[in-house]
């Protein structure tokens, strides 16, 4: 990816301006920026008010978006269930409740045969993570839960 950058340089040649661009190679920068960013912003050398505030930040927003998201799909979940079971009632569908049971059942073992493997290992890094940077955690957890309040 190329990016053209003006540079301000201008040449004065019979009353003509022309101004000057320099192009940039950006391509796999947007990686290095964010891992840059996020090093200034947490880590265990930071100083505690910094992972204390992002924390606390990132927390809200993330409460209040979980908060706002989940009561929509609850809701619509809710909603849905109720017209089934009236649908149901009256006659308007049939519903198969064996094969509902056993198509559950395999989506159950499917998923927990998924999660066996990568459980641990996302288990273990999110605990080092959260050992590492205890304030900023303890500051999300705070953030989150105040978050969902709103």
């Amino acid at each position: 990816m190329e990016v053209f950058r003006h540079t301000g340089r201008m040449s004065h040649n019979n009353s003509e301006e022309e101004e000057g661009y320099e192009i940039l190679d950006v391509s796999g920068s947007n990686h290095n920026a964010l891992q840059k960013v996020l090093s200034d912003l947490i880590g265990p050398n930071q100083s505690v008010m910094k992972q204390v505030v992002v924390g606390s930040i990132s927390g809200m927003l993330s409460g209040f978006l979980f908060a706002k998201v989940g009561k929509l799909a609850a809701g619509t979940l809710g909603g849905t269930v109720l017209l089934i079971q009236i649908a149901h009632h009256q006659g308007f569908i049939k519903i198969n409740w064996d094969r509902v049971q056993e198509t559950a059942e395999q989506a159950r073992r499917e998923i927990q045969r998924k999660t066996h493997h990568t459980y641990p290992s996302m288990a273990r890094s999110v605990q080092e993570f959260v050992k590492n940077n205890v304030f900023l955690a303890v500051g999300f957890g705070g953030g989150f839960l105040c978050g969902m309040s709103f």
